[in-house]
C-alpha cells in the first residue's frame, strides 16, 4: 500500500504533464501491412480497420464496451486506505468462452476495455482557472490511477516492468513473423480468438493478390512504452479474477518485401530499413494457471496522435 500511495502521490505531479504525445515519428506501419502483404494498398484492402479502434467504427467500440457485462470500473477512495474493483454480474457468456464440465472458463473478454486514445494538451491556466480545466484534471488523474492501480497489480503477481517488455518483443516478433508466413495454426496460439478471426481473415484477403512476404525485425527494438494498462473483471464476488490489458507503444525497425505469383517484387525491399510505430493491447488472465499474454488488438497510430 506504501508503493502505491508513492505512485499515487507522482501521478498528482504528473496530472499536468498530460497530453504530450510526440508525434514526430508518425510512420506508415509496414508490420500491419503485413496482412495483406502492402503498405501503400492496405486502407483499400481492409478499410474497416481504419474505422476505429481494433477495426470497429469509434462509436461501436463505445456502445460495446459500455453495454459489455465484462466491463468493470475501478472506484478508488480517497483515504488511500481501500482500494475495490467493482464487476457488473456476467448475465451472458462471451464469445471467447468455453464450458468445462458445467462450469464456464473464459478465456478472453473479447474486447479492448478503453481504448487508448492520445488526450490533447490544454494550457495550465485552463487546468487551475476554469470548471472544464479541473474536470480534465481529474479525468487524466483517474486515468493514471487506473494504470498504477493495473501495474501494481502486475507486479504483485511476479511480474517485472522489464519481464513484460521483453515478453511483448518476442511475441511481437514472432506474431509479425506468423502473419507473413501464413501460419494460422500457430498463430491462433498467439492471439485472443477474436484478434485470430481478424487475422485469418485478412492473411486470406492478401493470399489472393500475394503468394509471399518477406519480413523481418532489426533488433533491438528502437523503443517500447507503456500507454495504458487496465484490469477487467469477470465476477463481482471475486476482485482476484481479473485478465490485465497493456496497450503498448512499440517503435522498430523492420525489413518488409512483398513478391507475387511469379516471384516478383510487388512492394517494399527487404535489403532496407524502416522505421515502423505500432500500437499493441496485449491481454493476460491473473486467475488462470499457465495464462500466459496474447495479443487481442491493435489500434492504428492515426487514431492516436495528436493533431
Amino acid at each position: 500500500m506504501k508503493r502505491f500511495q508513492l505512485e499515487f502521490v507522482r501521478t498528482l505531479y504528473r496530472t499536468s504533464h498530460i497530453g504530450h504525445e510526440s508525434s514526430s515519428y508518425l510512420l506508415r506501419s509496414y508490420s500491419t501491412a503485413l496482412s495483406n502483404g502492402s503498405d501503400y494498398s492496405f486502407k483499400s484492402f481492409n478499410p474497416h480497420l481504419y474505422k476505429g479502434h481494433n477495426g470497429f467504427h469509434s462509436d461501436s467500440v463505445k456502445t460495446s464496451t459500455l453495454r459489455s457485462t465484462m466491463a468493470s470500473d475501478l472506484s478508488i477512495f480517497m483515504n488511500h486506505e481501500r482500494m475495490l474493483s467493482t464487476q457488473t454480474q456476467v448475465k451472458t457468456p462471451p464469445a471467447q468462452a468455453r464450458m468445462r464440465g458445467t462450469q464456464l472458463s473464459i478465456t478472453s473478454p473479447g474486447f479492448i476495455f478503453e481504448p487508448y486514445k492520445a488526450r490533447v494538451k490544454i494550457p495550465l491556466w485552463k487546468r487551475l482557472f476554469t470548471k472544464s480545466g479541473w474536470k480534465r484534471t481529474k479525468d487524466d488523474m483517474m486515468l493514471e490511477v487506473k494504470n498504477a492501480y493495473a501495474m501494481a497489480k502486475l507486479r504483485r503477481k511476479g511480474y517485472s516492468k522489464h519481464q513484460v517488455y521483453n515478453d511483448a518483443v518476442k511475441m511481437y516478433k514472432e506474431i509479425n513473423t506468423l502473419i507473413a508466413n501464413g501460419d494460422k495454426k500457430s498463430l491462433r496460439k498467439a492471439v485472443t480468438e477474436r484478434m485470430f478471426s481478424e487475422l485469418k481473415n485478412e492473411i486470406k484477403q492478401r493470399e489472393t493478390a500475394l503468394s509471399k512476404v518477406y519480413w523481418e525485425l532489426v533488433e533491438p527494438v528502437v523503443k517500447i512504452r507503456t500507454l495504458r494498462a487496465r484490469l477487467i473483471g469477470v465476477d463481482k464476488k471475486d476482485i482476484e479474477k481479473v485478465f490485465c490489458q497493456l496497450t503498448l507503444e512499440i517503435l522498430a525497425k523492420q525489413k518488409f518485401e512483398a513478391y507475387d505469383s511469379k516471384g516478383a517484387v510487388v512492394t517494399g525491399d527487404k535489403n532496407k530499413e524502416v522505421l515502423v510505430r505500432d500500437i499493441w493491447v496485449f491481454e493476460k488472465s491473473l486467475f488462470h494457471s499457465g495464462a500466459y499474454w496474447r495479443l487481442c488488438g491493435r489500434i492504428s497510430p492515426d487514431a492516436v496522435s495528436l493533431k
